[in-house]
């Protein structure tokens, strides 16, 4: 674990120097702040429309950072030739796995800090102060950051056993798929046969329920999310993240370097 410490504070160090990260927690921030002029002309929900638009882009930013850099963990360690390096020392392979997705985790729970910083400071120049009900604003920012892990976890485990491109279409899809997990589950049995209608209630207990993390329109209109819920997803996410960082750490082990 120590070395898997160490692999993940420099992952965390060398994604803050990545100008990127700053170009799009910049752009976040400029949504948030453009939030409140369409707050202003939408009269009575000024509240509603910055908070939904604010956790948008915290979500949207976040989802962009979370991919692109997920699928570039491996690839770009290996098209540098510095993974055939680290593997030399007395480093497993599963323990840079680890650090990766522990390095970019951390590395997104401090932009998705900053830019809910800049959210607060936009609620706080238009409602001139902070409600107890405005708590509910950090716990779906807290189930952004959870769905951020489980993404880069997905995005790692594609990287592992293929090209950078369509690790990148799998994550995607996948997020997309997932966004409608309990749609699927919901299907009329009557416009299927009994086989098909298994293997789609299967199918969608298998794929990562996104669905759940969704939460913005409780905060954008104060309601308090359930303490049953924040656990569940958060004992979900550590789960699902074991389970393909396995996965992925057994896929790992077995490709050819060279």
């Amino acid at each position: 674990m120590r070395r898997a410490g160490i692999v993940a504070f420099n992952t965390f160090r060398e994604a803050v120097r990545d100008r990127v990260l700053y170009n799009l927690v910049f752009f976040a921030l400029l949504m948030i702040a453009a939030s409140v002029i369409v707050g202003q002309i939408s009269i009575g929900i000024e509240q509603s429309v910055i908070v939904s638009l604010g956790l948008s882009a915290i979500s949207v930013i976040g989802l962009l950072i979370a991919v692109f850099l997920g699928v570039a963990l491996v690839s770009k360690e290996m098209d540098k030739r510095t993974l055939y390096a680290l593997l030399a020392k007395p480093l497993r392979r599963w323990e840079f796995l680890l650090g990766k997705f522990g390095g970019l985790v951390l590395t997104l729970a401090v932009n998705t800090a900053a830019m809910t910083l800049g959210l607060l400071l936009t609620m706080l120049y238009v409602k001139h102060g902070l409600e107890r009900s405005d708590v509910v604003v950090f716990v779906a920012v807290y189930f952004i950051w959870l769905k951020l892990a489980l993404i880069v976890a997905l995005a790692l485990l594609f990287s592992c056993y293929t090209t950078p491109i369509l690790a990148i279409l799998f994550t995607a899809g996948l997020y997309i798929v997932g966004l409608y997990v309990q749609e699927l589950r919901n299907l009329p049995a009557q416009v299927m046969s009994p086989g098909m209608a298994a293997f789609t209630k299967w199918l969608s207990y298998l794929l990562p329920n996104f669905e759940n993390f969704n939460v913005m329109a409780m905060a954008a209109h104060g309601r308090a999310v359930p303490g049953a819920l924040i656990l569940q997803n958060t004992l979900y996410t550590m789960v699902y993240c074991t389970i393909v960082l396995t996965a992925a750490a057994v896929v790992f082990s077995r490709r050819n370097l060279k």
